[in-house]
């Protein structure tokens, strides 16, 4: 873990208890504050108290000893109300923080020789896979290096830094909204697409949020933004004509005279006055799709700028297994494939996943988002037939109308059944089925990650399984 002493000998709240706030109240504690830790829910106390954090009710007791306050990401800091801590608070007047804010000091009080690197990783979509991916390039190309914040552990439950180490973190809008001191080496600035507009009130909100990442951003850093929707588009521009650090474009969309770019399958680095194609995406299985492109472009310019030669990036780049609940190949039986894309929560990012495979037999549904699938009109012919499962069934059916053929299925295990019996039957080549939901997951699961484990198992099952169709 990383020691923290920014509030030692002082009391600090600490609101919100998941894996990020039982990290930040360990930590903390450990480096001489007294932690003033809770949370409303009853069991996540519980599982708190089990992982050895000792609790208070912050609603019971008075605030005027409090120097901050730190937030779980989850907890609302402005919208649609602040929540009932962050009022506390800023009634006292102690400052609001999140985990990433106490990360960023401890690295910061570190004299320059023994600072590690530092990158983050942000966007609407792609930013696990990128953070991920950087990660893996960066561990076979022997760099010490730690891959957390938003994904896998919190980014205080990551071991202590050591000169020559790397941090690659993805950074949540929620995150970054939380922090004004971090200074990364590298910031990648993916894509944005509506989301999380009931937590940022409107798009310039949500963009307003995102654009932190490159706070604190002097001549020795790198920025790397996506060019291919309107919005990083005309940050890129920005910061390209007023920024101070080195600016990358990345697109999977179209050339470019200078940057990184990702066309017919391979990357290309445009970023010395001359393209030069570095990596050939075709064997790197993993990585499907244009919106991997964009991920591998961006991967790509970020271990360069970090001083890793092309030749290891594109190697490692091979090996790179995916990751769960992403275009996860989770199965394949009789031709028929079987992919668990649970982490597509929103419209935008099942099309990522509808945009990989022509014949796609589709399970999607659970707790809708604002404008359903309407978006995703332009794959409705890869779409053989559509499986519809919670809470958006009948929303979905509307939606699919006429054009696609569906079933509403009501349940992912009746989904999966409904989707292998007519991928067995229909004679259709290469046959993918496909969980991307286009939803959350809560009306029926704990989580993204519960659901696709759910579907795992059940492919899993069903392959250990007789043959469908077999005579």
């Amino acid at each position: 873990m990383i020691p923290v002493h920014e509030f030692e000998g002082r009391s600090v709240a600490v609101f919100g208890l998941g894996r990020t706030g039982i990290a930040a109240a360990k930590v903390l504690a450990a480096g001489g504050t007294n932690v003033l830790a809770w949370d409303d829910n009853a069991d996540t106390r519980e599982a708190a108290r089990k992982a050895g954090v000792e609790l208070e009710d912050l609603g019971r007791r008075d605030w005027g000893d409090i120097a901050a306050l730190v937030l779980s990401p989850g907890v609302p800091l402005t919208h649609p109300a602040p929540h009932r801590m962050v009022e506390f608070a800023r009634a006292v007047g102690a400052e609001v923080i999140g985990d990433m804010e106490l990360f960023a000091r401890t690295m910061n009080a570190l004299p320059e020789a023994e600072r590690p690197r530092i990158v983050g990783i942000t966007g609407t979509n792609g930013k696990s896979t990128t953070t991920a991916l950087i990660g893996h390039i960066l561990k076979k190309a022997g760099r010490e290096t730690h891959v957390g914040g938003n994904i896998g552990e919190a980014v205080l439950g990551l071991p202590a830094p050591r000169p020559g180490s790397v941090y690659v973190l993805e950074l949540s809008s929620y995150q970054l909204d939380l922090v004004s001191s971090l200074k990364l080496d590298v910031s990648v600035f993916l894509n944005l697409t509506p989301d999380h507009i009931d937590r940022h009130g409107d798009m310039a909100g949500y963009l307003a949020a995102k654009k932190r990442i490159f706070l604190n951003q002097d001549e020795s850093g790198t920025a790397i933004v996506g060019v291919d929707d309107d919005h990083t588009r005309g940050v890129c521009s920005a910061l390209m004509a007023g920024g101070p650090m080195s600016v990358v474009p990345i697109s999977s969309g179209r050339a470019l005279s200078k940057g990184m770019y990702a066309l017919g399958g391979k990357v290309y680095d445009a970023t010395n006055g001359h393209t030069e194609t570095v990596a050939d995406l075709s064997r790197a299985s993993a990585l499907p799709g244009r919106h991997n492109a964009q991920n591998a472009a961006a991967a790509f310019a970020a271990v360069r700028a970090l001083g890793v030669d092309a030749r290891t990036a594109a190697q490692a780049m091979k090996s790179f297994p995916g990751l769960p609940h992403r275009a996860e190949r989770v199965g394949e039986r009789g031709g028929i494939l079987f992919v668990n894309d649970s982490k597509a929560t929103n419209a935008d990012s099942a099309a990522q996943a509808l945009g990989c495979w022509d014949t796609i037999y589709w399970i999607a549904g659970g707790q809708p988002k604002e404008g359903g699938i309407e978006p995703l009109r332009a794959f409705f012919p890869r779409i053989a037939k559509a499986y519809l499962i919670g809470e958006a069934q009948n929303a979905f059916a509307k939606t699919l109308g006429n054009e696609v053929a569906f079933e509403k299925a009501g349940t992912l295990e009746n989904a999966l059944d409904l989707a292998l019996r007519d991928a067995s039957e229909g004679g259709r080549k290469n046959p993918v089925i496909l969980l991307s939901p286009a939803c959350a997951s809560f009306d029926q699961f704990n989580s993204y990650e519960h659901r696709g484990d759910v579907f795992r198992t059940l492919v899993k099952n069903r392959l250990n399984g007789p043959e469908r169709g077999a005579a």
